[in-house]
């Protein structure tokens, strides 16, 4: 084995790391995948399987299911929960080929698995195969990092973000301070569940708003293909967030109709919007009944009768402005 190919991966060749605490299995492996051009790294527990994988950041991991101590589901667990490590794929390497290992196994976040006694030939194929996906993911989200977008994938059975943009890292820790990174806010992964369900019953989308008063932050949510997840699927989707601030509008309404207090120029611009008194009164923390009164006080002092009219009067002025 060359130590130091493995320590100093070349930048051309793609990174293997094999987890396996049999050392004849991780002699033909390297070898097998050494000859076919990749750089390999070793690890014989979980422990270090764990450590190799923050320090070398792999390319793909090769992963024995069953080892002494940690196990490879466990070391799944923990590098998919890890926002460093989360997007690496991962080749369950196993004997265990009942379904609930099946099960367990791609639970944990494997994206494949083979039975062993492995047959290099075949991982070698799917190792490529993965690598062109993962590829093409990361590509993906450099590009919508460095424009800016604030995305994320989310999987629905545990709320977890497999990956996310730094905008979106930013916005909902800005909105939902002491969520860990790595998990979807329990308000927004009760609207993907529902969303979810709503998707596989051949309903339209229906997008998601939080926030208070002027800042707000909007979710959209797309299946990840483009037949998205069947009936009883634990799927994932794709989140993509914007986050407004109506300051300027609000302020030329107040400029516009100076007899207005702050709070019922607040009201006339969500009537603006077209919400409802409810919509409204969920945005500001009010009732329905308050926002009813507002919005009286501004139809007197506009001298219109209808939400219709002040908005239309509302859009006109503040819009000329």
């Amino acid at each position: 084995m060359n130590s130091s190919a493995a320590e100093t991966p070349a930048e051309a060749a793609d990174v293997v790391l094999i987890v396996d605490d049999a050392p004849d299995n991780l002699a033909v492996l390297h070898d097998a995948l050494d000859e076919s051009g990749y750089t390999v790294l070793v690890a014989t527990s979980g422990d270090a399987a764990l450590a190799r994988a923050a320090q070398a950041r792999p390319d793909i991991v090769l992963l024995d299911a069953v080892m002494p101590g940690m196990d490879g589901f466990e070391v799944a667990r923990r590098l998919k929960a890890d926002p460093a490590t989360a997007a690496i794929p991962i080749i369950f390497m196993t004997g265990l080929t009942e379904s609930e290992h099946v099960v367990d196994a791609f639970g944990a976040g494997v994206v494949d698995y083979v039975t062993k006694p492995v047959r290099t030939r075949e991982l070698i194929a799917r190792i490529e195969s993965h690598l062109r996906t993962a590829r093409a993911q990361g590509q993906a989200r450099r590009a919508l990092d460095a424009f800016g977008h604030a995305t994320l994938v989310v999987r629905e059975r545990d709320g977890r973000r497999l990956w996310q943009t730094a905008l979106a890292r930013e916005l909902l820790l800005q909105h939902y301070p002491g969520v860990p990174e790595v998990l979807t806010p329990p308000a927004v992964m009760a609207w993907v569940a529902r969303e979810a369900l709503r998707r596989r019953a051949g309903a339209p989308p229906q997008g998601l708003t939080v926030g208070q008063g002027l800042q707000r932050l909007t979710f959209a949510m797309h299946a990840m293909d483009e037949g998205g997840v069947t009936e009883g699927e634990a799927g994932e989707w794709l989140v993509v967030l914007r986050q407004d601030s109506e300051a300027a509008l609000l302020d030329a309404l107040a400029r516009a109709f100076p007899a207005l207090t702050a709070r019922e120029a607040e009201v006339l611009y969500w009537v603006t919007q077209g919400k409802t008194n409810r919509d409204v009164g969920d945005i500001l923390s009010l009732s329905p009944r308050t926002v009813h009164k507002h919005l009286e006080h501004v139809f007197e002092k506009l001298g219109v009768e209808t939400r219709t009219a002040a908005a239309a009067m509302a859009l006109g002025k503040a819009g000329s402005r």
